[in-house]
């Protein structure tokens, strides 16, 4: 396994992170997930990833409980944001919501800090300032030792850098951006400006929800665990949805012509740009997990890269599905009507 430090933190973190989305009710059950966990930590991997919403909280309390007694060796990660109950201000980015989430996500992983805490999206509807300055009390209170965000545009990134340096709240240190060989929209702005101004990367979605995992290849279309979540990723009759199989298909020949997996070259391909410090890998069963393990030294030949960027141009995503879409982006009022 290998090695990088976060940004500039000095945290130095396994470049492939385990991502506890699959945890709980959404895919593995508690004694999978324990195993999976087990045989992350056994293989070097020193990160894990979760979110409250994940199985909505059961996915932090199961990697809290695999965690004990071993928490110290780990930097744990976890996101709010999203709804987690009926009331109308259990969500979003707000100090009240802030406070509250970190006590609850406390609770479920079983620790008294949380190493890296991220927005899990941007949220339009309160000032940036106000969330930074949230952060900065919970780290004071010794909550948590790191501030993150997870899919921000790279003018939010710059600006809450400013709020930090004007105000002195909280400092932002890595983002969550999503980036795969068919994700490719970090690529223009997002990515360079991590680089630019020293922070973390850790990308989520390096096999595009399933689409590189080797299932997907033409006349014979694979399914997704993801599918009822996001149901237009995966339907074959869009045509953005067409393009992507078919790309799917020439990248799987390109990995075969290079004696390497289509896992094994989607992991190397992310880890290959300068500003990508990890990998997000969520595996649902231990057989996942082997293919993940399998693929964490695999390197690639720069005609291997070339040949991927003649398959999908650098910077260009098939479809605002496949990432996420801002509200100019998503609603059509915001745009021209």
């Amino acid at each position: 396994m290998q090695y990088r430090v976060l940004g500039r933190t000095g945290v130095r973190v396994s470049t492939l992170c385990l991502g506890g989305m699959m945890f709980g009710s959404w895919g593995a059950d508690e004694k999978d997930s324990r195993r999976i966990i087990d045989s992350a930590l056994d293989a070097g991997i020193n990160m894990i990833d979760t979110a409250d919403i994940y199985s909505a909280g059961e996915s932090e309390t199961l990697v809290g409980a695999a965690l004990a007694g071993r928490r110290d060796s780990v930097v744990l990660a976890t996101k709010f944001h999203n709804r987690m109950g009926p009331d109308i201000n259990q969500a979003g980015n707000s100090r009240r919501w802030i406070m509250r989430a970190c006590e609850d996500s406390l609770r479920r992983l079983n620790t008294d800090h949380i190493d890296l805490y991220q927005v899990h999206r941007p949220d339009e509807s309160c000032a940036a300032e106000e969330t930074l300055a949230a952060l900065a009390t919970l780290i004071e209170q010794g909550k948590i030792r790191y501030v993150g965000t997870s899919t921000f545009p790279a003018s939010e990134i710059v600006e809450n850098l400013w709020l930090h340096e004007r105000h002195r709240v909280a400092k932002v240190v890595c983002e969550q951006p999503p980036y795969s060989m068919l994700s490719r929209g970090a690529e223009v702005d997002v990515l360079p400006t991590c680089l630019r101004y020293g922070l973390g990367v850790i990308v989520w979605a390096p096999l595009s929800g399933g689409w590189l995992s080797g299932a997907w290849r033409a006349g014979a279309p694979g399914t997704s665990s993801r599918l009822n979540r996001v149901p237009s990723r995966y339907d074959i009759s869009l045509p953005s949805n067409q393009r992507k199989l078919e790309a799917v298909e020439q990248l799987a020949e390109l990995a075969e012509s290079a004696g390497l997996t289509l896992i094994q070259m989607a992991l190397a391909f992310v880890l290959r740009h300068p500003a990508v410090t990890a990998a997000i890998v969520g595996p649902r069963t231990m057989e996942h997990m082997a293919g993940y393990l399998d693929a964490a030294d695999a390197q690639l030949e720069d005609s291997v890269l070339d040949r991927i960027d003649e398959i999908v141009t650098p910077g260009t995503d098939f479809s605002w599905s496949d990432v996420w879409a801002p509200p100019g982006i998503a609603d059509a009022a915001r745009r021209r009507r």
